[in-house]
């Protein structure tokens, strides 16, 4: 019978290739080929290779004949000033960056000169011819993919998700196991957000991006759950959301790199990020420096706006309406006519928050409708305007709105033509519970309630006046309370 060891290295042997690291969707730029045979049986052969000046990020995929024949090659990576990571035989793709890298690799800056993959040949028969294909990208560009190597999810629907959370990469804290009150470690904020049964969560701690490491190694164990890259831009004078990317964007508003906010929000934009204003409403005061939004802006650049934010939800006991929360700042810009997404974030600081209360992680949520569950998809979807907002983090209740007119059509967070004298159709396509209500807004006009029909859609008119106007929902319980916040459905804005 074999021994425990012999077993063991067996298993070695057999263990499953694993891809871990999202592939560019272009051809690579560098694909080095060869043939290993008997003559390489334990040995170390060196692939150089010489990244473009500017690369940001490497990205490696290899593969290779005669497993068949029991040959197996591990896989490592040196760069000019060094070791940069070992993987064995157990990953078949891994990315290199200065803020992340796949686990078993290095994060650090990229350096100029020559690189070289290094092959391992721990065994090869002395028959075995086996062809061998490293394909690679460079990527000078910021713009980053995700954590995720493939869509967590695919299928079209709304999926839950919180995008304001800190862990204690800055100011998030939660109590260790023998309860002590510590830096809050990424598992923890990740399992909260499992916990409130989220589909996508989004790490947003003060100005660093030191999380997203921890971030790449946990995403594969929460392979339920999108982490999306993000990073709360805090400044003098104002905070904001950035989605999307892992690189540096500088927030030292009045320096010499960054004298105002649009130079902030072009090296966001080069990056491939989405900006998000945070608490609009709140006061920027010696209590919470800068928490309030005052930068001079030019709103075409920002893509959405936090409407409800989870700690001045805990503030008021769970009240939505309240004179921090950022309404009345996102329609006041509606109505200049700027186009805005409504979203929320728990802006959660503590992961053992009970679930539910408010500020804990998941309330309130952000539902977005996508195709598939990936970040770049929400992504999108949130520019789009495919949003509504959660306001207790309820997952039975779901809220959109469609209009016909004309012959044209469109949805929450589209366009629609509606000339002068021009009868719009209007469905709001709700569920609920019983008591609740449909609130009706047009932009102009003072809003007005409808039950919520069990039936179907509850459906309601707007006649067209020809000018640049939004119609949009909320849904209110038995009780009056806010409960979800639509996005508009924009019309003449074309």
């Amino acid at each position: 019978m074999p021994s425990r060891a012999i077993l063991g290295l067996i298993a070695l042997l057999l263990w499953p290739v694993l891809a871990l690291a999202q592939i560019p969707d272009r051809a690579p730029d560098l694909v080095l080929t060869g043939v290993l045979t008997g003559a390489d049986h334990e040995t170390y052969r060196e692939l150089p290779f010489e990244p473009p000046p500017g690369t940001q990020r490497i990205t490696v995929a290899f593969d290779y004949s005669g497993r068949d024949a029991r040959t197996t090659v591990d896989l490592g990576l040196f760069g000019p000033a060094g070791f940069r990571g070992w993987s064995g035989g157990n990953k078949a793709s891994f990315t290199v960056a200065a803020t992340d890298a796949t686990p078993s690799y290095l994060p650090g800056p990229l350096e100029t000169g020559v690189w070289r993959l290094v092959l391992g040949v721990p065994n090869i028969r002395p028959t075995t011819r086996a062809r061998y294909e490293a394909r690679l990208w460079f990527d000078r560009a910021e713009a980053f993919a995700g954590f995720a190597d493939a869509p967590v999810a695919d299928g079209e629907r709304w999926w839950r998700g919180d995008l304001h959370v800190h862990s204690g990469h800055s100011d998030g804290a939660c109590k260790s196991r023998s309860g002590a009150r510590i830096a809050c470690p990424l598992f923890r904020v990740l399992q909260a957000a499992a916990e409130a049964d989220l589909d996508f969560v989004a790490v947003t701690d003060h100005n660093t991006v030191s999380q997203a490491q921890g971030l790449r190694e946990l995403q594969p164990y929460f392979d339920d759950l999108l982490v999306i890259a993000g990073r709360e831009i805090t400044t003098f004078q104002g905070h904001a959301n950035l989605f999307g990317p892992v690189a540096f964007v500088d927030f030292r508003l009045g320096g010499e790199q960054t004298p105002d906010l649009d130079a902030m929000l072009g090296q966001a934009e080069a990056a491939g990020g989405l900006v998000s204003v945070n608490h609009p409403a709140l006061p920027s005061g010696e209590a919470c420096m800068g928490c309030g939004w005052r930068a001079e802006t030019d709103w075409s650049r920002i893509a959405a706006v936090e409407v409800i934010n989870g700690g001045t939800l805990a503030l008021f006991q769970g009240q939505a309406e309240n004179p921090l929360d950022g309404v009345a700042f996102w329609q006041a810009r509606l109505d200049e006519g700027h186009r805005l997404t409504a979203i929320a974030g728990s802006d959660s600081h503590d992961a053992d928050r009970p679930r539910g209360e408010p500020g804990a992680v998941g309330r309130p949520a952000t539902v977005v409708r996508a195709p598939a569950l990936s970040q770049q998809d929400i992504l999108a979807a949130v520019r789009a305007g495919r949003v509504f907002v959660d306001v207790a983090g309820d997952s039975g209740r779901t809220l959109d709105l469609a209009v016909r007119a004309g012959g044209g059509g469109a949805r929450m967070g589209e366009d629609l033509a509606l000339p002068a004298g021009l009868r719009a159709e209007f469905a709001a396509e709700a569920t609920g519970r019983p008591g609740d209500q449909i609130e009706v807004l047009v932009s102009g006009a003072e809003p007005y309630r409808l039950p919520l029909s069990a039936d179907g859609p509850t459906r309601f008119a707007v006649t067209g006046d020809g000018r640049r106007g939004w119609v949009r929902l909320n849904l209110r319980d038995s009780e009056g309370r806010l409960i979800l916040i639509g996005n508009p459905v924009y019309l003449n804005w074309r």
